[in-house]
């Protein structure tokens, strides 16, 4: 039987540090056991007890009958590596590790930590520092959670992976109160040795499983996460995906929590992009996405009808969805004439809201105004509005409801309007999406919006790196590089840069600008300052023979300003027509390079529009990096400006993208800025450059 088989599906189990006292921690997890049926083996361990409720008591792991598939560690952290090494040494499939103290402690706590990985061999391990797993499915509960003391555990298809043992514990309490049901439950802790990936790649195979849904504090291992969800992607298992630490304070917390470093939120967000999940931007959201995903329905285009009875509610759901780009346009005549026909006493039928009005709350009416949307060509999907009414007949809106949803493969959500919880839980458990927020369902429709237009995150074949030869490594001295140097180095992997002479002094920089026959752009060289517009160190729109006197004055203006003397001058074409952009590369603690493209320009900090992608990228990446930036219409002939050459963008962008990835770690920092895009046909060119090369060279290309 797989490792992670024996986890989740165990034969057996044994407890050790067994109490029989099922209000303490350690009696939790043997109570939970019997309340939820598990009908194999438990092992109680405790050396003070000869049986807990009708099992017999063994005084130490040695004693055991056989090694059991799993194993609950209760015992503190000191003594956690040996009792793991003594189950593992007697062929132990898995063991959970409630205990805390370990990696999210500090330095003693991560040499404890791997003390434990180090004791457990080829046994695999739950945590540390985890409240443990639930089998929904099987009806195993394999946790000391507090929140599993509800009524009955409600079977459904959505998954939950937890690094935080607390958030498991909550998103279970109010799933249970909103009828929402799930297949497993895993809280993986500090993830010393099973993580999020190993989990994603079991439930890929899981057939109760339909949705995954993920609270992350941070990634220990990218590269196979990356992998595990391209699985899911192919397996047509949406994954929902909400992300703490998008402010430094919530970076912080998230790190002292489980010990992961939580990285760069901007560059999670480009994870999740490239990879096809869907970001839960609110706690909510992390119960409500997989809840209408689970019902199977894609939304095929982004009309939606909104049936009410009462018209604020519906009017803050309209609200809502238009604020997600969806619309709510009103019945086609066909279907307003069969709403009319429908004869409903003071009804509002041929506008968007749909208003039954209090008067045609009524079983029959709302059957038939709801066949007749979702029948309606007009329509994409459906919300619909509970009122006051559900509260005290839940049946009227109810009954129909389920009749109409199960004819139609439509999307249908619903929105309980007052506070009506035992209305949501029905409908829920009937399997029809019913939130208590009206955002809610914007965010369910467009979750399964993006399901639909996006079934595989694929993007295309990245650009791969390729071996750095001998030329290039010369080119990678360590530390800064100058503007000549860094783009020289771009210029080899495939980025366009402008025609350009180095000149070491006025003289030389005058008897090079005449070469270009017109007027020029000089800069000021120097590896110690690499913005250099600050400082003087750049002259745009220079006549030729204005180019000595012109270099002189920016030589004293650069040394005044950083107490530094120039390398030198570099004499530049002008390049007119073009729109400014900024192309760069960023270092991630956890996720590693990525590229940043945006607005640029001496003012591409003021107006921070970028997108970003994790590096390698694919064409389809750059095109959709292109997409997202607010400024994207000015290259397609915004206002009458010529279309730029997006083509020879995605170009650049690819060859940049292979040389982060073909230096690898050694390229500290890259920057173009600015990127000139020129009109359609004339290609891009790399005006500015910085390239920062790490000391040690090794393994460059490697």
């Amino acid at each position: 039987m797989d490792s992670l088989e024996r986890l989740i599906r165990p034969k057996s189990v044994a407890i050790i540090g067994a109490s029989a006292d099922a209000g303490k921690l350690t009696g939790r997890p043997l109570a939970f056991l019997e309340k939820y049926g598990y009908g194999h083996e438990v092992f109680p361990v405790n050396p003070r007890h000869q049986s807990i409720g009708r099992y017999p008591c063994f005084p130490d792991i040695r004693s055991l009958p056989h090694a059991p598939d799993v194993a609950i560690v209760l015992v503190g952290s000191s003594r956690v590596p040996d009792t793991v090494k003594e189950l593992g040494a007697i062929g132990t499939g898995a063991a959970i590790v409630l205990a805390g103290g370990f990696g999210e402690s500090g330095a003693e706590g991560m040499a404890l930590q791997q003390r434990l990985k180090s004791a457990a061999g080829n046994m695999r391990l739950l945590g540390p520092n985890t409240i443990g797993l639930v089998n929904v499915t099987d009806g195993i509960a394999l946790s000391a959670s507090a929140a599993l003391q509800i009524n009955e555990l409600v079977p459904g298809s959505i998954a939950l992976v937890s690094q935080s043992g607390g958030i498991l514990g909550s998103l279970l309490s109010r799933a249970d109160a909103q009828g929402v049901g799930f297949s497993k439950l895993v809280a993986t802790g500090n993830e010393s040795d099973i993580d999020v990936s190993d989990l994603i790649n079991y439930l890929v195979d899981d057939p109760a499983t339909k949705v995954i849904a993920l609270y992350l504090e941070g990634l220990r291992k990218p590269v196979q996460f990356r992998q595990a969800t391209l699985r899911a992607a192919g397996a047509g298992k949406p994954i929902v995906a909400f992300k703490v630490g998008r402010s430094e304070s919530g970076i912080q917390s998230a790190s002292s929590h489980t010990g992961a470093l939580a990285g760069s939120d901007v560059v999670y967000d480009a994870l999740f992009r490239q990879l096809g999940i869907i970001r839960a931007l609110y706690f909510s959201d992390l119960l409500d996405i997989p809840l209408a995903l689970s019902s199977g329905r894609r939304l095929k285009g982004r009309r939606v009808a909104v049936v009410t009875s009462t018209g604020g509610a519906a009017s803050l759901v309209a609200d809502a969805a238009g604020l997600a780009g969806f619309e709510t346009p009103a019945p086609d005549p066909m279907t307003a004439g069969r709403l009319k026909a429908l004869n409903i006493p003071d009804a509002v039928l041929d506008r968007n809201p749909i208003d039954v009005t209090l008067a045609g709350v009524k079983s029959e009416y709302f059957r038939d105004v709801l066949d007749s949307v979702l029948e309606s060509p007009s329509y994409d999907a459906v919300a619909v509005i509970l009122g006051s009414s559900s509260i005290t007949e839940p049946e009227t809106v109810g009954a129909p409801l389920r009749d109409c949803f199960a004819r139609t493969d439509k999307p249908v959500v619903v929105f309980a309007s007052p506070h009506a919880p035992h209305a949501v839980r029905h409908l829920n458990l009937a399997g029809i999406p019913t939130f208590a927020a009206p955002e809610a369902c914007a965010a369910a429709f467009s979750a399964m919006w993006r399901i639909h237009r996006k079934t595989s995150p694929q993007t295309g074949d990245p650009a791969m790196p390729v071996a750095v030869g001998a030329e290039i490594r010369c080119m990678l001295r360590p530390g800064p590089l100058n503007e000549y140097e860094s783009k020289a180095l771009f210029a080899k992997f495939g980025v366009p840069v402008p025609r350009e002479i180095c000149a070491a002094t006025p003289e030389e920089a005058a008897a090079a600008a005449v070469r270009f026959q017109g007027n020029v752009v000089i800069k000021a060289l120097s590896r110690d300052v690499l913005h250099k517009s600050d400082v003087g160190g750049v002259a745009v729109n220079i006549p030729p023979s204005d180019v000595a006197a012109t270099c002189t004055r920016m030589a004293e203006t650069f040394s005044l300003a950083t107490n530094r003397k120039v390398e030198g001058f570099l004499v530049q074409e002008l390049v007119t027509g073009a729109i400014e952009l900024i192309l760069g590369l960023k270092h991630d603690s956890q996720l590693g390079p990525s590229i940043l493209l945006g607005m640029g320009g001496i003012a591409a900090e003021l107006y921070k529009d970028t997108a970003v992608r994790l590096a390698p990228l694919s064409r389809k990446d750059a095109e959709e990096m292109i997409g997202e930036l607010k400024s994207a219409p000015l290259l397609s002939g915004f206002r009458g400006r010529p279309v730029a050459d997006v083509e020879a963008l995605i170009d650049a962008m690819l060859a940049f993208s292979s040389m982060v990835s073909s230096i690898g770690t050694n390229l500290l920092e890259a920057e173009i800025n600015p990127l000139f895009v020129l009109p359609r046909g004339d290609g891009v060119k790399a005006a500015d450059g910085v390239a920062v090369v790490a000391p040690d060279k090794a393994g460059i290309g490697g």
